[in-house]
């Protein structure tokens, strides 16, 4: 009972310190807006058409996104860890990620008229690639964390592919798709919140509704089985549920890599493996992590941004190569 009030209270603390890094990130950049300035302009306690325009049209929505898409791509990777038994699966490593990147560049540069279906062709995209690398993955005896990343390379480097050869072929339009390959939330606005926000509550409605699930799968197969569970049906089911989350991020900023890798470990390593704290505690670290990452590139290197795609890149190589290091394979 102590653990679980424990867990529950660090789970807590842990959405509190989201908030406050929220605040801070507000405040930070060309142009410093005190705390009290932001919180009076948040409440509409003081009028102030300066802050107002900082706060609500160029860094709040950029804050909203940056915690949106962490919470849904670390969600995304402790699921997909939970149905591939598999402490390296990713929505980036397992090849989610650049299937739905593949099409969504298809859309927004051959097809650039049907950018309202950007989010279709995401999801479409990674659940496409997710199948290819379950497939070229699965041996009679399941899948194996060696299998699950050596097809992931592959169904990588086919998308790099892909995506070189629509580079070349539409280099005159490239330009505008740079920032969004790079997984850059420069120049997002309240649009882009609200386009992404409502499939991310239908995601984490679902993944709360998924836990029990999530749990008795990384038991094993052969306990979810005594349990009376459908193996399959329950894999298929956590599958396209992660590949929702981590396709509709894709969608709206771009990829963004080893956040659905870090943050899933970070999370365990605090409350344990019960997915009851270990989704929530991802959500939140998920959040702050690319948080703290946005804000970082916009305002050390200043005037240079750095995307938090590239960012996230410096920081989770290393801490992949640690991982292998300890021998995870």
């Amino acid at each position: 009972m102590m653990t679980k009030a424990r867990n529950g209270m660090t789970v807590s603390v842990t959405f509190a310190l989201v908030a406050v890094a929220a605040i801070l990130a507000i405040g930070v950049g060309s142009v410093t807006v005190p705390v009290p300035d932001i919180l009076q302009t948040l409440f509409k306690t003081a009028a102030d058409a300066v802050n107002d325009t900082i706060i609500f049209n160029i860094r709040l929505p950029r804050v909203l996104l940056a915690m949106i898409i962490g919470a849904n791509i670390a969600i995304s990777g402790a699921i997909l860890q939970a149905v591939m038994g598999n402490p390296l699966a990713d929505p980036g490593l397992t090849g989610v990620t650049s299937g739905a990147a593949v099409a969504v560049l298809v859309i927004m540069l051959a097809f650039p008229e049907y950018l309202g279906f950007v989010p279709i062709a995401a999801f479409l995209g990674g659940i496409l690639a997710a199948t290819v690398v379950y497939g070229l993955a699965w041996r009679r005896r399941g899948i194996s964390p060696i299998t699950i990343i050596l097809a992931g390379v592959a169904v990588n480097a086919l998308c790099g592919g892909v995506v070189g050869y629509l580079s070349i072929m539409y280099s005159d339009r490239l330009p505008s798709a740079v920032q969004w390959m790079n997984g850059s939330l420069a120049a997002k606005g309240n649009n882009v919140v609200w386009m992404v926000l409502p499939y991310s509550i239908v995601g984490w409605i679902l993944s709360l509704v998924a836990i029990r699930k999530a749990n008795v799968i990384r038991l094993g197969d052969q306990v979810a089985m005594n349990l009376g569970e459908n193996v399959n049906r329950i894999r298929i089911w956590l599958s396209v549920l992660a590949v929702f989350l981590a396709a509709i991020s894709v969608a709206a900023i771009g990829m963004i890599g080893f956040v659905g890798l870090i943050v899933p470990h970070m999370a365990r390593f605090i409350v344990g493996s019960d997915y009851k704290y270990l989704l929530p505690m991802s959500m939140a670290l998920g959040a702050l992590v690319l948080l703290v990452a946005d804000t970082g590139g916009r305002t050390l290197f200043a005037p240079l941004e750095i995307p938090a795609g590239i960012v996230m890149a410096v920081i989770g190589g290393p801490y992949f190569l640690y991982l292998m290091r300890r021998s995870v394979f």
